[in-house]
């Protein structure tokens, strides 16, 4: 039995786009550079960041992609608020299998980011364990305040069967 329905062919295409409420903040910003141990004084000392050209503080680049900031639903089962497709597909596991990161311009505190999720593709591919696998392409387009594109995540999701299952 395939793994790729017809119904899941219905989900290519579709997108979604998440606007955030406020600036992302120098303080978020700074606790994001203290969780990846980053002292980067870029991301910490307004003049610093002014010194190299800046006008401000700017973020660590995995920080636009990684901010749940534009969320505005409550957290799943799992805690996450972000961005899911919550795909029809069932007796799989979800496992991130890799992301590419396009960064155009450095991300500000006074930046107010929006995010628009394309479902690009959903491919059923054979897999060396036997049986098939399901892989997804996603792409999130993020954009600043006047809506000029700042980075771009292209994500591949692979839905693989539980043991036992087709």
């Amino acid at each position: 039995m395939p793994l790729l329905t017809e119904e899941l062919k219905t989900w290519i295409g579709r997108e979604v786009t998440y606007a955030a409420r406020e600036e992302l903040g120098r303080a978020s910003i700074r606790y994001f550079a203290l969780a990846i141990d980053d002292e980067n004084p870029l991301y910490q000392d307004e003049g610093y960041a002014r010194e190299a050209g800046f006008s401000g503080v700017i973020a660590p680049p995995t920080f636009v992609v990684e901010t749940c900031q534009y969320a505005h639903r409550p957290p799943n089962a799992n805690g996450y608020i972000g961005h899911s497709w919550d795909l029809p597909v069932s007796g799989c596991r979800m496992i991130r299998g890799g992301n590419d990161y396009e960064f155009i311009r450095p991300v500000l505190a006074s930046d107010r980011v929006s995010v628009t999720w394309t479902l690009e593709d959903i491919v059923e591919r054979k897999s060396r364990l036997g049986g098939t696998q399901l892989f997804v392409t996603s792409v999130g387009r993020y954009y600043d305040n006047a809506k000029d594109l700042i980075a771009v995540n292209s994500e591949t999701l692979v839905y693989q069967p539980l043991r036992g299952e087709p």
